[in-house]
């Protein structure tokens, strides 16, 4: 089975120690290509620098709405000349997140709309990061016609992911959904089409079930693999082929 994780932070510093091990490991998984997604402007070269340094690792640059402390207006401009020059295969991470306190929600919107104006222009895909805030981004959405993307550890309803279809984007999946008790999303999961469906681990956050408290990594996407075969009651190998189809299909991918 070759499967794609749409969603990781292997540049984060938690990996410096080990990086090369961890890419193995996601290799003997089946992991062959791996999205990792930017949070800020100073972490740009270094996630560059990564993603050159190990075959299947695929860069997105962007500005995560929790570091917003950390943007600043000309990062924007900086952003849009990064991606006309270093060509990656989306824009983000970007988005809103009401979760966390002090986050300022109206600066979220103007970078998160910036963003959206950069993918739109550059006709690159987005990776959206929806936390507490699932409609307004929606909202926001539906001010871009065309554009297409994926809106990665998606926690909203039903009726909001069929929006979200309609709009052309589909939902990353990852660890949450091999808990229990995240009934609605597992409910969701077990029926949605799987065309709208991708694998993601957002590695090293959001461990699946059996490694809670743990640093979390793309070999670990097999879990979710599982988890998600055995809510549809399919082989993991067609949950894999769908799935790694959509990835390449979103992100126009380059073969394993």
């Amino acid at each position: 089975m070759l499967l794609v994780d749409t969603h990781t932070h292997i540049d984060d510093a938690g990996f410096d120690a080990d990086r090369a091990e961890v890419v193995a490991r996601a290799r003997a998984a089946g992991v062959t290509r791996q999205l990792v997604a930017g949070i800020d402007a100073a972490g740009w070269p270094g996630l560059r620098t990564t993603c050159a340094s190990h075959p299947g690792l695929f860069p997105a640059y962007g500005l995560h709405p929790l570091f917003l402390a950390k943007h600043r207006p000309e990062h924007l401009d900086e952003l849009r000349e990064w991606i006309r020059r270093e060509r990656p295969l989306a824009v983000g991470e970007c988005g809103l997140d009401y979760y966390v306190d002090g986050l300022d929600r109206k600066q979220q919107a103007d970078y998160f709309e910036a963003q959206l104006a950069i993918a739109a222009d550059t006709g690159l895909p987005v990776i959206v990061h929806a936390r507490r805030a699932v409609e307004e981004v929606i909202l926001t959405l539906r001010r871009f016609d065309g554009l297409r993307g994926v809106v990665h550890s998606f926690s909203g309803s039903r009726q909001q992911a069929e929006q979200l279809w309609e709009r052309g984007f589909l939902l990353g999946i990852g660890g949450p959904v091999t808990y229990a008790r995240a009934k609605r999303l597992r409910r969701l999961v077990a029926e949605m089409p799987i065309e709208w469906l991708l694998l993601e681990t957002d590695s090293p956050d959001q461990p699946d079930c059996r490694r809670q408290g743990q640093r979390n990594e793309p070999a670990h996407l097999t879990a979710v693999l599982e988890a998600i075969a055995e809510l549809r009651d399919e082989p993991p190998e067609a949950i894999a082929a769908a799935t790694t189809a959509n990835a390449e299909r979103l992100f126009n991918l380059p073969g394993a």
